[in-house]
C-alpha cells in the first residue's frame, strides 16, 4: 500500500509537500504514510483514491487494475 501512494504521487510528478496541503496534512506525516511508519486513516485514504480516481482496492493493494474494486 505505501509504494502505491508513492508511485501514484510521483506519477502525476506531485511532491510530498503538495500532496500534504491538499490533505491538510505535514509533509512529515504524509512522509510516514509513504514510508509505512504511520497508519493511513480512513478519510485520507478516501481522500487519495477520489484524488488519483482509483479504488480504495487499488491503493490497499487487494487488486493490481486502479479502476476494479477486490
Amino acid at each position: 500500500m505505501y509504494k502505491r501512494i508513492r508511485d501514484l504521487r510521483e506519477d502525476n510528478d506531485l511532491t510530498q509537500k503538495a500532496l500534504a496541503s491538499m490533505l491538510s496534512c505535514s509533509q512529515q506525516v504524509y512522509s510516514n504514510y509513504e514510508l509505512g511508519q504511520r497508519d493511513i486513516p480512513t478519510d485520507i485514504l478516501i481522500k487519495l483514491a477520489l484524488f488519483y480516481d482509483v479504488s480504495t482496492d487499488y491503493i490497499l493493494g487487494l487488486c493490481d487494475d486502479p479502476k476494479k474494486n477486490y
